[in-house]
């Protein structure tokens, strides 16, 4: 039973390769201008000489001389090697070894293919005819369009016109040069798909990635995996960027950081937009600006951010919207809308604007503050400016009036100048105990303050003030017209800046 068995299995695997054989195909001869038939050691040999062609299902193949080995189905063709396969792959070398049964050209010396536009050069390149698939190594070039693509070893898949690139690729553009480990390119879309680590040189800028595309006929490609673009001042990172080259137009996504070099400042976000000219920035989703200054930075948290050159086209602007807050050591703030210009120094305070220093809760409907080497020079209050600190749980030392000017030294407010309606309620003290309330009016006042705390107030017009025992004044009188005491809004550390109320 067992042998008969073996015998069935003998028989069912000779019947297969007998069948597998009858699928190969005979090489044919069509031209040769001199032949010669030979046997050498038992091999049967055909010589041709001049004007040599052979056919192979449909593939035509051109040669000076050739030695065909019919029992192997094998030709070795010597000098102006084509190889023509349908109306558009041609391929040329100097020397051929063509495995009939495999179908597999192996071309050597000065080796070109060429498909429509593409056109390779190597000098080594093995080509399988049934599967349109080549394969170099050693060093190839790709000319396509505008495009030189080189490597030290590629694959071409013809029919998907895909070639792989492996080992120091290079395309070079005129206005681009890539680097890259690994990386495939459709030759009709002219897209290249990046694979590995991968740069990216122009004029303009420098591009990292090690996973991405390139659409080289739209200038338009997308990064990602430790992926960063780089100007002469400026480089955006992100999860993942898409870019706009003749637009000038980059856009990054989650973890987005854009670091200015010249200006020592970072945007970060989750979502961002670059232009190049005129080069403006726009950020959002966990939008945060560092303005990096020694040990005390600068954070400030928007909906929004945004930054622009101003209309001198020399100096930027930087522009927070919606739930803004800021932090710096020294300073404190919230409002609607921010906007710090860098040719002065100044940051604006739009709608409900609330500023912290210290002790001080500084509010109006508008405020400027005037830094001079990331310090703050002064503060300038407008329409309904209200100073407020807090003597303990219950009392608030006070200072109204229609405009102020808060002037600091070393990072404290030390004078304020109060210009119209001035109104004050402070609690003057003796050995540190409070001696009782004083409320004062005054249409101009100078107020200075020392330690924290109130010193001495400079009536300038129409003077009126009242020195109140403690227990002689009602709650109500305690706290001025429009009192406000919003400390539970006030960013204690740089990320409260991402919590609106605490």
């Amino acid at each position: 039973m067992k042998g008969l068995k073996l015998i069935l299995f003998i028989t069912f695997l000779f019947s297969s390769l007998h069948g597998f054989s009858q699928e190969q195909t005979e090489i044919d001869i069509l031209n040769a201008n001199y032949g010669v038939f030979e046997k050498v050691q038992g091999e049967s040999i055909n010589k041709l000489i001049g004007d040599v062609i052979f056919r192979h299902e449909g593939v035509l193949m051109y040669c000076d001389s050739a030695y065909y080995y019919p029992s192997q189905n094998i030709v070795y063709a010597f000098s102006r090697i084509h190889i023509k396969q349908g109306d558009t792959l041609h391929l040329y070398g100097d020397f051929l070894k063509y495995k009939g049964n495999i179908k597999l050209a192996e071309v050597r010396n000065n080796v070109r293919l060429i498909d429509k536009e593409t056109n390779l050069k190597t000098e080594y390149l093995d080509f399988n005819i049934e599967d349109n698939i080549g394969y170099y190594i050693g060093g190839g070039e790709v000319i396509n369009g505008e495009n030189n693509l080189q490597s030290l070893q590629g694959y071409y898949y013809s029919e998907d016109k895909l070639f792989f690139f492996k080992d120091s690729v290079v395309i070079r553009n005129p206005d681009y040069t890539i680097y890259s480990d690994t990386l495939k390119y459709n030759t009709v879309s002219e897209i290249a798909y990046f694979l590995g680590p991968t740069r990216i040189i122009s004029e303009e800028n420098f591009i990292y990635c090690e996973n991405g595309w390139y659409d080289t006929k739209q200038n338009i490609s997308q990064f990602a995996q430790n992926a960063y673009l780089k100007n002469e001042n400026q480089i955006l990172r992100g999860d993942s960027l898409y870019y706009e080259r003749d637009n000038g137009i980059g856009k990054a996504f989650m973890n987005v950081e854009i670091i200015d070099s010249i200006e020592n400042v970072i945007l970060c976000g989750d979502y961002a937009i670059y232009q190049e000219d005129p080069e403006s920035f726009m950020i959002t989703q966990h939008a945060l600006f560092i303005q990096i200054s020694g040990e005390d930075s600068l954070f400030i948290h928007a909906d929004t951010l945004r930054s622009q050159y101003d209309t001198s086209g020399t100096y930027k602007i930087y522009k927070a919207y919606y739930k803004v807050k800021l932090f710096k050591s020294d300073l404190q703030a919230k409002c609607d809308s921010l906007a710090y210009s860098l040719k002065d120094s100044i940051i604006q305070l739009f709608t409900e604007p609330v500023i912290w220093s210290d002790e001080h809760q500084l509010t109006s409907e508008y405020i400027e503050i005037y830094t001079v080497n990331n310090k703050i020079e002064h503060v300038e209050l407008q329409n309904t400016a209200f100073i407020i600190s807090q003597e303990d749980s219950v009392r608030f030392n006070q200072i109204k009036g229609k405009n102020m000017i808060g002037y600091f030294k070393n990072d404290e407010l030390y004078k304020v100048d109060v210009n119209g309606n001035g109104q004050t309620i402070y609690y003057p003290k003796d050995n540190n105990e409070i001696i009782g309330v004083n409320k004062a009016e005054s249409t101009d006042l100078i107020i200075y303050i020392k330690n924290k705390e109130i010193d001495r107030i400079l009536f300038i017009t129409k003077p009126v003030s009242t020195l109140y025992p403690l227990d002689q004044i009602s709650e109500k009188e305690l706290k001025l017209k429009d009192f406000k005491w919003l400390d539970n809004y006030r960013p204690k550390t740089k990320n409260d800046v991402f919590t609106w109320i605490r």
